[in-house]
């Protein structure tokens, strides 16, 4: 298994990222790169996962790429864009702590 053998399901994410994805990150070239690399990344974790594990996940900020055993040799490919705004306010925290006098 290659990243070749999902060249579909690349092609189908690249065809969307170009279309629907506002990404200040990546520029298209980019995506294809990342996502190259992460198919890389999963079929590696897919190959080596344990005995009882049906998956091979990897991911960045931007996308996450699970590949799912089926009843076939070749697994289920899926590419999600990960939801997320560089303008969102980041998360307070810890709520202050209170001193008790």
């Amino acid at each position: 298994m290659t990243v070749d053998t999902f060249k579909q399901e690349i092609a189908a994410a690249l065809k969307a990222y170009e279309k629907y994805i506002v990404c200040l990150d990546k520029t298209p070239d980019d995506c294809e790169l990342s996502l190259r690399s992460l198919i890389e990344k999963a079929i590696k974790a897919y190959e080596n996962r344990g005995p009882h594990l049906r998956h091979g996940i990897a991911l960045d900020k931007q996308v996450t790429i699970i590949l799912s055993q089926t009843e076939t040799e070749r697994p289920l490919c899926g590419i999600y864009f990960n939801l997320h705004s560089p303008y969102q306010k980041k998360a307070a925290g810890k709520a202050a702590k209170s001193t008790e006098i």
